[in-house]
């Protein structure tokens, strides 16, 4: 995002102050967690109307700081697990918790929105080396990255004989190397509800130094386990 003349999928309303929140909290959700500079560099806002507008969405809940960076707050995220079901992303966390010590990599919960995919819950690597950390409220391509072919491969709109995502729906998961970052390569798995419709991906990510080029070999049963205990607790 190069400027607040780009405000998110609607553009511009016509209401200067919504436009340049709506263009702070679109920066975050794009970019992650950023400094004060980083959002008037990634806005192109001014610096004090940058810093007002921070600690109002920040006073709204809708924006918080963490080690002097901002990153989308608790409020807005709790709108945004309305979409999928607070309880989805509640039983879901202690499920990536224990993915994350089961691979020893980073895990994520994606759930689709339009074109994009949204991280709605995330479970950091623990102790040193590199890791791959996305964080709630991350908005990624759907084109990209493993998390995204899960879940283009189980919607309606998609070829379903044919291609890649025919073989990812085969399967029963998907592996993706330097897609979405160069350098990262993640395994995901479908989360279905009681009817058997897709609720979200499940993921877990980490370097190709550690994962290697078909990282599936190591991490797609334990991916795999991990969707379907979310979904004997989200269903039961």
């Amino acid at each position: 995002m190069d400027s607040i003349r780009e405000t998110g999928v609607g553009g511009k309303s016509g209401v200067g102050v919504l436009d340049k929140a709506v263009g702070i909290l679109s920066f975050l959700a794009e970019d992650g967690p950023a400094s004060l500079a980083g959002v008037v560099k990634g806005t192109g806002l001014a610096r004090p109307t940058a810093y007002r507008l921070l600690a109002a969405l920040e006073a709204h809940g809708l924006v918080a700081r963490e080690e002097g960076r901002y990153l989308l707050g608790p409020r807005l995220l709790s709108w945004g697990g309305g979409t999928v079901g607070s309880d989805l992303v509640g039983v879901a966390t202690p499920v990536l918790e224990g993915l994350r010590d089961g691979t020893g990599e980073s895990t994520q919960l994606y759930v689709r929105e339009g074109d994009r995919r949204v991280c709605v819950a995330s479970v950091e690597r623990t102790g040193g080396g590199l890791r791959d950390a996305v964080p709630v409220g991350a908005v990624l391509p759907l084109g990209h990255g493993s998390g995204g072919k899960v879940l283009l491969a189980w919607s309606e709109e998609t070829d379903h004989e044919a291609g890649e995502l025919a073989e990812v729906r085969a399967r029963g998961w998907a592996e993706s190397v330097a897609e979405r970052e160069a350098g990262v390569a993640s395994v995901s798995a479908p989360v279905f509800d009681s009817d058997g419709k897709l609720r979200a991906a499940v993921c877990a990510s980490g370097p190709i130094s550690r994962l290697g080029d078909r990282p599936g070999r190591r991490l797609s049963h334990l991916v795999v386990e991990a969707a379907r205990r979310i979904e004997a607790l989200y269903n039961k």
